[in-house]
């Protein structure tokens, strides 16, 4: 009987203790105690419902919802309290008309060699939320999956755009062009005055931004919807 009274005590203050810490992690305001990691380089102020919609169903629903993936009943995994965010939360702060590489662009036919290295139709592919920095690819040469055949009548570079991809030099490209087009700035016409690879990479994990302060356009604070 002592046995049976300490196991069913044990299951009473099991199911207490998880009923309460998912309490305070649903909590209004607490949003980042679950939360997978700080926000990235200029988010730091934005609201998790700016980005996040509240997931469909009930609290209840979606318990059962992944109780059911667990078991093999359900194919997919249902989000807790809020949705995962996409291309759509992106560029409701973040739209702007003269964006040198729009999504909708890479969703064209002659680009599936580069959706199928790095998935650039998707804003999270290089900026992946909750790490903390700016750009979340591991180096700065992915203008190679879309370039390899620019040409150039002019070509202004004393360094010629053939000659830098004939020798696969992909990290020099950001150090002329900012991959948005969002910031104001001169293109250099010497190589030598190019911003360095190492520079932008510092920039990408959250650094100051070699380019300049000046922008065409400045991202919503909160999201157009």
């Amino acid at each position: 009987m002592a046995r049976r009274f300490r196991q069913n005590l044990g299951l009473i203050l099991g199911f207490a203790a998880g009923a309460l810490i998912l309490l305070v992690l649903l909590l209004p305001g607490e949003e980042t105690l679950h939360a997978r990691g700080p926000m990235n380089s200029g988010h730091d102020d934005i609201a998790c419902e700016h980005c996040h919609l509240p997931a469909p169903g009930t609290l209840r629903q979606q318990l059962q919802a992944n109780v059911r993936h667990l078991l093999g009943m359900r194919a997919t995994v249902a989000d807790f309290g809020l949705l995962q965010a996409g291309n759509g939360e992106c560029l409701a702060c973040h739209d702007f008309p003269e964006e040198r590489h729009p999504v909708f662009r890479f969703f064209e036919p002659r680009f599936q060699k580069a959706r199928d290295a790095l998935h650039p139709e998707a804003c999270v592919s290089c900026h992946l939320e909750h790490r903390g920095v700016r750009v979340t690819l591991d180096g700065i040469d992915y203008c190679r999956h879309c370039h390899e055949d620019t040409k150039l009548k002019n070509d202004p570079l004393d360094v010629s755009h053939a000659s830098l991809i004939k020798a696969e030099k992909w990290d020099s490209c950001l150090g002329c062009h900012d991959f948005h087009g969002n910031h104001l700035m001169t293109v250099h016409e010497q190589l030598r005055d190019a911003i360095p690879p190492a520079q932008i990479l510092a920039y990408f994990r959250g650094g100051a931004s070699p380019y300049s302060r000046e922008k065409r356009f400045a991202a919503r604070r909160e999201p157009l919807r």
